[in-house]
């Protein structure tokens, strides 16, 4: 079995905007209803290049993939721009959907490629196609400006005996209770938002979540930090919940062309920065190498 687990569902990240972004998109609302039916033979690369563009589905959640200003922004639209253009296709198509619809409606061709940055897990690999991991999240901890309790990891939240806010159904609620932090040391929130508020109240003195999600809180919630990202076990494995592109089943050929171009990328730690930097994502978010989604889908 791969030492990297099967990651949940990231539910609890914000479905709000905020500055920033790369690609204009015209008639983005209407873009949601467009249908097109499953692939009809040939090759799915060579039909998208013929056709000059590729539809992706976005659940509007930044900072991985999310509509603002008629503009589709956030870490998998960026990158997929970049590498769907190495292909030979220069435009991607948007259309919105709700989280669990995203599958579904790959499954029913309504589009071509998931840009949500979907994490892998093996229920998802039964039902499509999986990239190769566009990246890792990393947790982190949300605290005031100068980090007045030093903290810099969960051993340091418990022996500082601090209050500590996470996520109502989210993982990192699992991570703080197995590093044995105290239920009373404990807070439970609704959503991202409601973290940072607290921290800057002084009603907890960090909040937990992925480092991905806190720098974008940071950027948008002035006197907060990011401490520097760690990576949680759970019985002695590493937690790096990756994410990845979606393909529909019978694409293998497009999702390998594409993870060709996404290798690219990844290996080249200056060119993912600067292409994923503003959206929060950097060094620390670069997958692992021997990280890899067949063991992440059987895992």
């Amino acid at each position: 079995m791969s030492e990297f687990p099967n990651p949940s569902r990231r539910g609890f990240l914000t479905r709000t905007a905020a500055v920033g972004g790369l690609l204009t998109v015209p008639g983005l609302l209407a873009a949601c209803s467009r249908t097109a039916g499953a692939d009809g033979g040939g090759s799915s690369l060579e039909r998208l290049r013929k056709q000059g563009y590729v539809r992706v589905a976005y659940a509007n959640e930044a900072p991985y993939g999310y509509e603002e200003d008629g503009q589709l922004k956030g870490e998998a639209p960026t990158l997929h721009r970049e590498i769907f253009k190495a292909l030979g296709i220069g435009e991607l198509r948007p259309a919105f959907s709700e989280w669990d619809g995203l599958i579904p409606g790959l499954q029913a061709g309504k589009y071509d490629v998931i840009s949500a940055g979907m994490a892998i897990v093996p229920e998802r690999c039964e039902k499509a196609l999986f990239s190769e991991p566009e990246f890792v999240s990393p947790t982190a901890l949300l605290v005031k400006r100068g980090n007045p309790e030093k903290l810099t990891d969960l051993r340091s939240v418990k022996r500082a005996g601090a209050g500590i806010g996470v996520m109502a159904g989210a993982v990192e609620k699992t991570y703080a209770t197995a590093a044995g932090i105290a239920e009373d040391d404990l807070r439970t929130l609704q959503k991202p938002q409601d973290g940072a508020d607290a921290v800057r109240s002084g009603r907890i003195d960090a909040f937990l979540l992925t480092s991905i999600s806190l720098k974008w809180l940071a950027k948008n919630n002035s006197g907060l930090e990011v401490t520097d990202p760690f990576v949680p076990e759970l019985d002695g494995v590493k937690q790096y919940s990756p994410g990845g592109a979606v393909f529909r089943e019978g694409q293998e050929e497009l999702r390998d062309a594409f993870n060709g171009e996404l290798k690219k990328i990844t290996s080249d730690a200056g060119r993912y920065v600067r292409l994923l930097g503003e959206y929060g994502f950097g060094k620390e978010t670069i997958p692992p190498a021997n990280l890899r989604t067949a063991d992440l889908c059987k895992a």
